[in-house]
């Protein structure tokens, strides 16, 4: 299986895929929209918008940004890759305390779609992303 470089072209391309595979049975238990503002990034010019959508009831990692989400986080590149490919939670808890995630909005609905690990399909989801992952 090709591996990509987080939150590249060819690695929101692969994600796709896997989401749309397993669209029926990955359901979100929290709903959160969320603008994430990615700094650091080994490719393109350093900065990367992209935004997480659970409304929909699955989870959906896209670029650009979303109209009113709940939710606005700017973090550097190893700490996203940690927390959305990772499920790191404790690299978040430390990256925002050391200042280095900034948040803007509903920090409660953060933290409520932090607690909760995947299950079922969307801990396979989340395994297949980990392997997409270089």
């Amino acid at each position: 299986m090709p591996k990509h470089l987080f939150l590249s072209d060819d690695w929101i391309a692969a994600a796709r895929e896997i989401r749309a595979r397993h669209e029926s049975g990955a359901q979100a238990t929290v709903q959160v929209r969320m603008n994430l503002v990615v700094e650091q990034v080994p490719f393109g010019d350093g900065r990367v918008e992209a935004h997480l959508d659970t409304s929909g009831g699955t989870l959906e990692i896209e670029l650009g940004h979303l109209e009113s989400p709940d939710v606005r986080v700017v973090l550097d590149y190893p700490t996203a890759r940690a927390v959305l490919v990772d499920g790191d939670g404790q690299a978040a808890l430390q990256a925002f305390m050391a200042g280095t995630i900034r948040v803007e909005g509903d920090l409660a609905k953060l933290l409520q779609y932090q607690s909760v690990p995947p299950g079922g399909a969307q801990a396979e989801v989340a395994e297949e992303l980990r392997a997409i992952t270089a």
